[in-house]
Formats: structure tokens, C-alpha cells, sequence
């Protein structure tokens, strides 16, 4: 069979099949390509499939209601009985309850297609019939995407307008990584990236002599080609080491007034905290020792080679998944305001630089066509990271933003495309709160613990078993995402299962337009042909460009500089901010009145870091990052994402003298807890992380010892069983699962086996 394209979100390919199943990828012109694409072989027929519609044992037998959920068995259904039986509670709920009473989860990466985007169809659906309560804002962002408004006014000039890694690479003579540069996670972008190129870009920046300054806990968070300075700081120290920069470039001189007085508002509120003028507490580089572990006159020589050179400063998106996240955000745009660089080619402040791979990457810039989702009836919402706390707390209140908000009462939970087990905190807690709907119903291609925890759960196909078109936001090829096997079992796409639903609701002729999967491509193509044509792109027919498998877009946006227009003339160029300035000062903010969150960025103390009192009792700082080998939880089960694997179970790596003072040897199974659960994990011995640091990814499948425990020890090694399920905020109530206070223990007995995989019992109707 001749090689087909196809495409993800960590790059396109083209494909080999063997037995119905992914044989063989080869990366369609990638320079540096990435290594997920290793765990796709082996993934369409894996025994962890989702075969047929199926419906929870107890939910046939005692109806809709809350149930303890996970340890269950299932009953087969066939796929007209799973869409009645489904369609018949939709309609219970909102007679009884309203529509407020649903909550579209489908929060995940799902398809890198422009039409087989199961969020997009999902919430099409679900306003077709009246609305429901939807999620705001993102895992990965939460803090900033609510932050920034208030700071620079426009969230999306800093990601998708962000410096280009082309200009940094010619321009940027010192960069000052706050939580690093991790290639790692440049290999992913939404909708995939058809070039790597952000190690050449850095490469090259240090072979013209760019210098990277490291502030993280892990040595490996920025490629050994750049030969960064490493500075091991404790974790969430990083507000205290940038305002004792900031305290260096004031005290010293080494400021810009003129570019603050110009461009800034509120800078001279910044500065007196910064020197202690508002509370009393000078912030030096000696007070930011005591709480960092990075010596005061390393800090003093950084900051002033800082004022000396083109410096940009970055921060990563973790440092903001944590408690009080927006302040490293903040802090980092106030010290790049104070060395006065913002809006020159290089210099200025980053936020996601080896975060995501589409950011600062160049490519053609024309919106993507996406399949319309309709307008949502209703206002009620929750930001993403409090699901717990919704299906915990109905009636309860919450602030977000200066507002105050109620939690509806959730009956009916549709999640599509995603796994909230692998992005929530305190998963203990997730599943007594996942305890409380009447139904729970998943549509996923896999068994994942999501799946597990539904009451109906329908299979959904993979994208190698539909046709699509794949193109990221920032991207130099759109790709013909061919059908390369037939659907494994009886599995569905997204929107076939979807128009089943709709069909029995009467809203089929809505949901679908009278359209099929082939005519929806054909006018997602004439539309993105169309803003093609009038960017001064040529664009083929759509046949053609099938037949071919791939089209190249050229790069127009390889010069960009974030917020050069406003530097030149602040007046013509104002942000959409109260003073059209640079916020360093919010006074919206601030009237806001949140403890947590004041007008400034300021140094708040987490209950999760090393100078917590709890760390006396839970002394190891357990950082929770995203994964090297896969796509957060997508495809545990790939031999890539298998073969990081110790016994069997997800990594977790610790110092040498940590080790040791606990009897822990290389390739150990050990135990990780605290009060909120426990997990097994295989340890590995490192001086790639700072003493008294640990750090396991997330991403492994949720593996209970007893799923029908209140507290269940994760087999495989997930950490949100000890992340703290708290809000970064009541301004932005975002995630805040990067960190937890943990102890490590070698483990002692037998093993259990890793049953992450395993399908649950499943039964015949009848039986």
C-alpha cells in the first residue's frame, strides 16, 4: 500500500499500514522532527480500544442518579439502545433541571484536523438543544489568560505575536529563561507544526554568542547545544528572584525612567514595594537568597549584565499553574519594562518561549476555518480548572475576575476528546466530585480513566480513521489528513455520534447542514482557499491538493517583534488597557480587593513550596511537568512513551543525596505521597535536579490499587494524586498542579502489576 499523509499535533507524516494497524511514519519534511511521532505505530488496534457502546452495570440497573464510579463493570449495548437510552436523559435533565444542568466537558487536544475537533462538535451540539454550561479559559494558561488583559489588553499579541525565534536568534544577546526553554514541548503545537526549527534558532543564537541564563529547578530545561548557565533555584521562588533583580537595576541606576514615564503605568507603585517603601521589606538579592538558594551576588552580576545587553525575559507556562501563578507573569513584563527594552528586536519579555512550539515560530498568518459552534444561550460557566468544585459545591459562589459567579447544579456530564485525570489536581478528590451527576457520558477511542468513570461511553475513532485537514495557527503546511484504515470495531466519528443524538433531539438537519464528512471538507477548503487567495496565496482545488497530500505556505511573519508599533509611538499604538500603557500598576485590579492577587506583582508565599511550614513535614518539592514522551496522557501506551518507562511504571527522578538518605538506588519502585494520596513510580538517581526536588510528568494513565477505596494509590504514577486542587487565584481561579510538597519512599514487597491498559470487565447484553 503506497504511503499516505497524514498529520498530528506534534507534525505531519506519511504513513505505512500493516494488519489494519499504524506499521511505519515517516515525517513529511520536518528538519528536526518529532520524536512523539514514535509512539503512533501499534496505536489503531492497541487493546486499550474502545470496541463498541457499552453502559455501566449499576447505571442500567438502578437508573440515572449519583453512584460511585470507576470500579464498575459494563454492558454492551448496541448503538441504537446507547443513543436512545442517551437522548432520553438529555431530555430528563432539562425538563427537570434546564440546560444549565449539562456541562460540555471536551476539554483536551483530541484531532489535529479542522473538522473532526470534538470540543467544536460537541458544543455545536450541545447549543443546538438549548445551551449548556460551559468551561473558560485553558489548564495550561488559565492565570495568564486573565491576567493579561489587565496588563498589556491583549492576551493574543502574546502568543501568537510573540517575537519571533528568527529575530531572536540574530538579536538577543542574554536570555533570561524563568522555568527554561524545554525542546521538549516545542515539538507539540495545536493542529501540529510542519518545520522544527526552534533548535536550529537556538543553536545559532549561541554560535553568534547569545547567552541563556536558567532559572529551574531541572538542568535539562534548555538543550545542552546552548550551554546555558544553570540557576538551580527552590521551586516558586521565581517572583523573589525577579524582584531582586529589579531591586539591582533601581538601587544601581540601571532602569529606564524614560521608557516607564513613555510606555508604563504604575511603575513608581512597583518600585516602592520593590525597595521596601509600601511594607517594610526591602526585596534584595540577600532576601531573595534565603527564599531562591541563588547566592545574592550571582543576582547582582546577572542583573547588571541584564542593563548591559539585549536581554529578553521569559517566562514558561508553568511557573503560572501554580498558587498565586499570575505573579511570575507579572513580575517578569515589570522587569523587562524596567530595563526599557520592550519592543526591540530581541529584547522585551516573552511569555511561552518552550512552551509550545507554534509560539514565536513564523509562518503565513490567515485565520483557519473552524466548524461554527453557534451561539451558547446561556451564561453559565466555570473557569476549566474548578470541575471539582462544580460538581462538589452546587449553589456555592465563586469570584473570577471582579465578579461573582454561582455553580449550577450539574446533572448531565458530556466529555468528549479529553481526560481530565491526566490536567486535574487531588484526583481523589475528582473522583468523589465525578460521583455526584446522575450521568456521566464519554465518547473517547480509548479506555482512558475518563472512560472508566462514564456511565455511557461511546467509541470514537481515531484520526487515521477519517479523513480530515490538518493545519495549525501558525503553520507552513496544510496537510490532507487521509483515512488510512477502515474504524476499528464499531467505532464513530465525533460527529457521527453526534448526529445519532441529534437526530433523536430534532436538531439533526442543524447539526449536520445536509452535509457529510467529505462535502464539510469541501467547504472548510473554500473557505480557508478563500482567505487564502486574499493574503496573495495561490490555493488549488481541492482535489488536487487531496491527490497531492500536502501544501506549502510561505513565510510572511519572520520579522515580527512583540509591541514594536507601541514602543514607537504609545499614543497612536495604545493598548487596550485603562491607561493604554503597560500596566505595572493595575488599579482595576486592585479594587478588586484580592489578598491573593494585589495591584502589583508582588512575592506571595505558596503552601506548596520549601519554605511552607507543611514542608517540614512533606521536605521534597515534587514538580509535576509535562511529559518528554508524548502528548500530556495521549498515547501512554506507545512504544515511546513505554520504553521512558522503570518496571513499567512512569519515571520519577531525585538527586543523589536525597536518594541515598532514603535508601533509594537507581531503577527502584518507590512510593510518592502526602495527605492528599499516593502513587508508584520508578526512580531514577540524577544530579539534573536540584537537591531536594523530585520530579515526575503527568501523563500516566490513572492506575488505582482499589478503585472502590476514598483514596486510591495510583500504580503507574500520576501525580495529580498529590497535586493541591486549589485555585492560582480568585482573579483568574486557574490551575495550579505544577507543584506539591511530597515525601519518597523505596518501596517494599511485592509489586503490583501496572493495569492501566487493561480494558474493564465488559459483558454481553443479557449476562
Amino acid at each position: 500500500m503506497a504511503a499516505l499523509t497524514h498529520s498530528s499535533h506534534w507534525g505531519a507524516f506519511t504513513v505505512r499500514v500493516d494488519g489494519g494497524d499504524v506499521a511505519e511514519v515517516e515525517p513529511l519534511h520536518d528538519p528536526d522532527p518529532s520524536p512523539l511521532l514514535r509512539n503512533l505505530p501499534g496505536s489503531v488496534r492497541h487493546e486499550s480500544r474502545i470496541l463498541r457502546p457499552v453502559a455501566r452495570r449499576g447505571w442500567l440497573e438502578n437508573g440515572p442518579g449519583p453512584a460511585r464510579r470507576g470500579d464498575d463493570s459494563f454492558v454492551e449495548l448496541s448503538w441504537d439502545e446507547a443513543l436512545d437510552r442517551t437522548a432520553a436523559e438529555y431530555r430528563r435533565v432539562v425538563a427537570e433541571h434546564g440546560n444549565q444542568a449539562i456541562f460540555g466537558g471536551s476539554y483536551g487536544w483530541a484531532s489535529a484536523g479542522l473538522f473532526h475537533q470534538s470540543q467544536r462538535q460537541l458544543h455545536r451540539f450541545l447549543n443546538l438543544i438549548g445551551g449548556f454550561t460551559s468551561s473558560r479559559n485553558s489548564y495550561s494558561i488559565g492565570a495568564s489568560l486573565v491576567l493579561l488583559p489587565h496588563v498589556v489588553g491583549n492576551p493574543g499579541s502574546v502568543f501568537r505575536k510573540a517575537t519571533a525565534w528568527a529575530m531572536l536568534a540574530r538579536h538577543t544577546e542574554l536570555l533570561v529563561a524563568f522555568g527554561g526553554v524545554p525542546i521538549k514541548n516545542t515539538f507539540v503545537a495545536p493542529g501540529g507544526m510542519a518545520r522544527h526549527s526552534i533548535r536550529r534558532h537556538l543553536t545559532e543564537a549561541r554560535r553568534r554568542g547569545m547567552e541563556i541564563a536558567l532559572f529551574s529547578p531541572l538542568r535539562d530545561d534548555a538543550i545542552a547545544e546552548s550551554e546555558a548557565r544553570w540557576y538551580p533555584l527552590v521551586p516558586l521562588s521565581d517572583v523573589a528572584v525577579m524582584l531582586a533583580l529589579a531591586n539591582v537595576l533601581v538601587r544601581e541606576g540601571l532602569h529606564d525612567p524614560e521608557f516607564l514615564a513613555r510606555c508604563c503605568h504604575g511603575a513608581d507603585r512597583f518600585i516602592a514595594y520593590v525597595l521596601g517603601e509600601e511594607d517594610g521589606l526591602e526585596k534584595t538579592p540577600e532576601w531573595a537568597e534565603e527564599r531562591s538558594g541563588i547566592p545574592a551576588q550571582d543576582l547582582r552580576v546577572l542583573a547588571r549584565r541584564m542593563a548591559a545587553k539585549r536581554t529578553l525575559v521569559t517566562v514558561s507556562y508553568s511557573l503560572q499553574r501554580a498558587e498565586h501563578g499570575e505573579q511570575p507573569v507579572w513580575a517578569a513584563i515589570a522587569l523587562a519594562a524596567l530595563l526599557g527594552q520592550i519592543g526591540l528586536p530581541g529584547g522585551g519579555f516573552g511569555h511561552g518561549y518552550g512552551s509550545m512550539g507554534d509560539l514565536g515560530s513564523s509562518s503565513a498568518s490567515f485565520p483557519l476555518p473552524l466548524v461554527p459552534e453557534g451561539r451558547n444561550p446561556l451564561r453559565s460557566f466555570i473557569p476549566v480548572a474548578r470541575i471539582a468544585d462544580l460538581l462538589l459545591h452546587p449553589g456555592e459562589t465563586f469570584a473570577y475576575d471582579g465578579e461573582s459567579y454561582e455553580y449550577p447544579d450539574i446533572r448531565l456530564v458530556h466529555w468528549a476528546g479529553g481526560n481530565p485525570f491526566h490536567h486535574h489536581q487531588d484526583l481523589n478528590r475528582l473522583r468523589r466530585a465525578l460521583a455526584r451527576p446522575d450521568t456521566i457520558v464519554v465518547q473517547d477511542p480509548y479506555w482512558t480513566p475518563m472512560a472508566r468513570h462514564a456511565d455511557i461511553v461511546f467509541p470514537a475513532t481515531t484520526s487515521f480513521e477519517r479523513n480530515d485537514i490538518g493545519s495549525g495557527r501558525a503553520d507552513a503546511r496544510i496537510v490532507a489528513m487521509h483515512r488510512i484504515v477502515p474504524p476499528v470495531g464499531e467505532a464513530r466519528s465525533d460527529h457521527d455520534i453526534l448526529a445519532g443524538l441529534a437526530e433523536r433531539l430534532g436538531v439533526h438537519a442543524e447539526f449536520t447542514d445536509g452535509m457529510d464528512e467529505r462535502t464539510w471538507l469541501g467547504r472548510l477548503w473554500a473557505q480557508l482557499a478563500r482567505t487564502m487567495r486574499e493574503a496573495g496565496l495561490e490555493a488549488p482545488a481541492f482535489e488536487e491538493f487531496w491527490a497531492n497530500g500536502s501544501l506549502e505556505v510561505a513565510d510572511v511573519e519572520g520579522e515580527r517583534v512583540l509591541f514594536d508599533s507601541f514602543r514607537a509611538d504609545p499614543e497612536a499604538h495604545r493598548l487596550r488597557t485603562p491607561s493604554g500603557k503597560i500596566e505595572i500598576w493595575s488599579d482595576t485590579v486592585a479594587a478588586f480587593g484580592y489578598d491573593d492577587c494585589p495591584g502589583h506583582p508582588a512575592w506571595l508565599e505558596s503552601e506548596e513550596w520549601l519554605g511552607a511550614p507543611r514542608a517540614k513535614r512533606w521536605p521534597l518539592a515534587l514538580v509535576a511537568n509535562n511529559p518528554a514522551t508524548r502528548l500530556h496522557g495521549q498515547l501512554d501506551a506507545g512504544p515511546y512513551s513505554q520504553a521512558a518507562k522503570v518496571r513499567g511504571r512512569e519515571p520519577v527522578r531525585i538527586h543523589p543525596s536525597d536518594a541515598a538518605e532514603r535508601g533509594i538506588t537507581d531503577g527502584d519502585v518507590v512510593r510518592i505521597y502526602n495527605e492528599r494520596g499516593s502513587c508508584l513510580a520508578g526512580a531514577v538517581v540524577t544530579e539534573d535536579v536540584r537537591p531536594r526536588v523530585v520530579q515526575l510528568s503527568t501523563g500516566a494513565w490513572f492506575d488505582p490499587d482499589d478503585p472502590s477505596a476514598d483514596v486510591a494509590m495510583c500504580l503507574h504514577g500520576n501525580p495529580n494524586v498529590l497535586t493541591r486542587d486549589v485555585a492560582t487565584s480568585r482573579l483568574s481561579q486557574g490551575c495550579s498542579g505544577q507543584h506539591a510538597l511530597v515525601e519518597v519512599e523505596r518501596f517494599v514487597g511485592e509489586v503490583p502489576p501496572v493495569r492501566a491498559f487493561t480494558p474493564p470487565v465488559i459483558r454481553p447484553r443479557g449476562d
